[in-house]
């Protein structure tokens, strides 16, 4: 994996290892100073550091920590610039499951493994401006298909590996409908809301530099993705942007619309451990998790929303987009009770197709654009056979 990376890699890791590592002296001094002041197994922790020899050592960690950190920094700003970057499918995918936990953080403290938002056809990154557009794409076509990937994923999970039988969505739907299909490339790790409003920034250059007048655009989404496709547009339509006007369908994979009892789970077993002072310290741990997975916990699309109620309005969609939604469930039968309980391992069937027990917080999707696949988890829903001809039915 280390040959997979180039030195800016290294870097950022070295100062990820270096957060770390004052993180973790923090946590434990923390611990140290409860335990020395023998408090009450319950109730809130007490602040403040150790002393005395204690605190000196602690101290000590700190500030070599930090001086290891200066270095990097001073030895970074000596790497040379421009050189050309090859990434591998390895490095791709390390890279985006960084960025899926921590990938709000990276940005935040300007760490070079940050992820770009990028849009990718046949592989290659895009340059928005026409003249590259022109020569980047052989045939340019008036139909977008933006395909957007999920959590801890990126551009390249449309495309099955070799010797693979699955099948490519994105393309083989581009090469029967006369798309052309366009692949995001996003930090995961971000708040969806951030991600929405700077993706309807990005279409809204896109056709400004298409080669070709634009007619259609169509938005497929794989879990997060299709959240972050919710988001875009809604503030395509609040910035009045012309994407928008162009915005014929939304097809969700797999989104959490209503949420994922996974996150909301993580997020209980968070409170849980500050009720005692002693385990109080362990809560940074669970508060690592990203804005993006934080945002996973009722399907939070919008800034205006607060994080802690399910009970968060709908984003903004045009009167003329139409929706469709595909959910899937382990469960060898898909009209069996449990397998709606179940879903896919992630994402129950019913936060994948839009429903809620509060009829105004319904995703308007009509029964013929909803389908469930038995037999099915989270991801090889991806590839699957009756997911594409489904979707390729939607669209003829």
């Amino acid at each position: 994996m280390i040959r997979d990376l180039n030195a800016t890699d290294l870097y950022g890791l070295s100062r990820l290892t270096v957060q770390a590592v004052t993180g973790t002296t923090d946590l434990v001094e923390q611990l140290h100073h409860t335990i020395a002041r023998v408090s009450a197994p319950v109730g809130r922790a007490s602040g403040g550091r150790t002393r005395g020899i204690t605190g000196l050592v602690y101290g000590s960690i700190r500030g070599v920590t930090g001086l290891v950190g200066t270095s990097l920094d001073l030895a970074y700003r000596h790497l040379p610039r421009g050189e050309p970057l090859t990434s591998s499918q390895r490095r791709e995918k390390l890279l985006s499951v960084l960025n899926g936990v921590l990938g709000d953080h990276l940005e935040a403290s300007a760490n070079p493994l940050a992820i770009p938002m990028r849009l990718h056809h046949r592989g290659q990154a895009l340059e928005l401006d026409q003249t590259t557009l022109a020569s980047s794409i052989a045939q340019p076509t008036s139909r977008l298909l933006i395909a957007i990937h999920g959590l801890c994923l990126n551009h390249q999970c449309w495309t099955p590996g070799q010797g693979s039988h699955d099948i490519d969505m994105p393309t083989r739907l581009s090469a029967e409908h006369g798309f052309t299909d366009l692949h995001l490339h996003y930090n995961t790790g971000r708040a969806i809301a951030r991600n929405g409003r700077d993706l309807a920034t990005l279409l809204e250059r896109l056709l400004a530099c298409w080669p070709v007048p634009v007619e259609e655009v169509v938005l497929l989404g794989h879990s997060m993705g299709g959240l972050v496709s919710r988001s875009a547009c809604h503030y395509g339509c609040e910035s009045g942007h012309r994407w928008t006007e162009r915005l014929r369908r939304m097809i969700f994979l797999g989104s959490p619309h209503h949420g994922s009892p996974l996150e909301r789970a993580g997020h209980g077993l968070e409170r849980l451990l500050g009720i005692s002072p002693y385990s109080a310290p362990f809560q940074r741990l669970g508060r690592i998790r990203s804005a993006g997975i934080t945002d996973l916990r009722h399907g939070r699309v919008i800034e205006a929303d607060v994080d802690t109620s399910p009970g968060h309005s709908l984003p903004r969609l045009p009167g003329h987009v139409v929706l469709h939604s595909i959910a899937a469930t382990r469960a060898e039968r898909a009209d069996h009770l449990t397998a709606r309980l179940i879903g896919d391992g992630l994402v129950p069937v019913s936060s994948a197709l839009g429903h809620h027990r509060d009829p105004a917080r319904c995703l308007p999707i009509a029964p013929e654009y909803q389908h469930i696949l038995p037999a099915t988890n989270h991801i090889a829903m991806l590839h699957h056979p009756d997911a594409f001809l489904t979707v390729k039915r939607w669209l003829a």
